[in-house]
């Protein structure tokens, strides 16, 4: 009689304890959701859609603290433009999106879906000192002739789409080869060069020009093309003046003019370390994972 009451207890007040039974189609169904999710969430770490990402998370959690505290007046206006916000997501992601289903249908798409491990170690990679001699040294033998120079180096985000507007290079990082793209009247001199990790990867390559008022009037189309680039990505961009001989360097949207030899070299230092730290962050996730799987056996 106690078990039957406790039965009846149970399936009354009690029903949503029950555990669902999980057959192996639902932890195939899992795992592939899984796997869906975290090369989507790569994507968009990989693009400058991270940073769009991130404002609509910012939205997202504002919207959830106004349901918390019942802002009915926000809560209606959110209501209201989630259609919108839907339509506005596809068209800023729209070069984002199409680039995504024009690889969609490359034949070699599963192999670069399931090698992940090749892509994780190419994006941790970082750049030599030897880079940074090379990029220093290039960069103030230009100045004291005044042969104009813009030098965009990758960062998080990747340079993908803008390396597309440009002719490959993939060669070494070196003073002579930086100093002779830059020369004047040669093929190459005339736009951005693309560094990423020790190569230098394209040449002649079409960067964004920055639209903010608050510019200089002084500042000509590579300044304003560094800036540009800064601001949709988190690359580091340096400018050798044609006029002056200046140097500038571009980071996050701002311009520091006239940059000393040392500064440009501990600037690029700072760089260097973040990317190992980012690298060695990555293996220790990935070693800790593995050992995890190791002890399991």
């Amino acid at each position: 009689m106690d078990l039957e009451r406790f039965q009846v207890f149970i399936d009354k007040y009690l029903f949503w304890l029950s555990v669902p039974q999980i057959n192996p189609i639902d932890i195939i169904e899992i795992l592939i959701i899984s796997f869906l999710m975290y090369q989507i969430l790569r994507w968009i770490k990989s693009t400058r859609a991270w940073m769009l990402f991130r404002g609509i998370l910012v939205l997202l959690l504002f919207t959830m603290v106004a349901y918390i505290f019942q802002m009915n007046t926000i809560l209606w206006l959110a209501s209201k433009t989630i259609n919108v916000g839907i339509i506005a997501v596809v068209v800023i992601f729209q070069p984002e999106l199409r680039r995504a289903l024009e690889q969609l249908g490359r034949k070699n798409i599963f192999g670069k879906v399931f090698n992940t491990d090749a892509v994780g170690r190419g994006n941790n990679e970082h750049f030599s000192d030897k880079t940074i001699n090379e990029i220093v040294r290039a960069v103030y033998q230009m100045a004291r002739v005044k042969t104009g120079a813009l030098i965009v180096i990758e960062q998080e985000v990747g340079l993908g789409e803008y390396e597309r507007t440009g002719i490959t290079i993939d060669g070494v990082v070196s003073a002579q080869l930086l100093i002779n793209i830059f020369e004047h009247n040669t093929p190459l001199h005339d736009g951005a060069i693309l560094v990423r990790n020790d190569r230098v990867v394209s040449a002649t390559c079409y960067l964004p020009l920055s639209d903010n008022m608050e510019l200089s009037k002084e500042l000509g189309t590579r300044h304003r093309a560094a800036i540009g680039i800064s601001e949709v990505t988190d690359s580091f961009t340096i400018v050798v003046s044609e006029e002056t001989g200046y140097v500038s360097v571009a980071l996050e949207g701002k311009l520091q003019r006239n940059v000393e030899e040392e500064t440009l070299r501990g600037l690029l230092g700072d760089i260097q370390n973040k990317m190992l730290e980012d690298s060695r962050r990555f293996r220790l996730w990935k070693g800790r994972h593995r050992n995890e799987g190791e002890a399991d056996l």
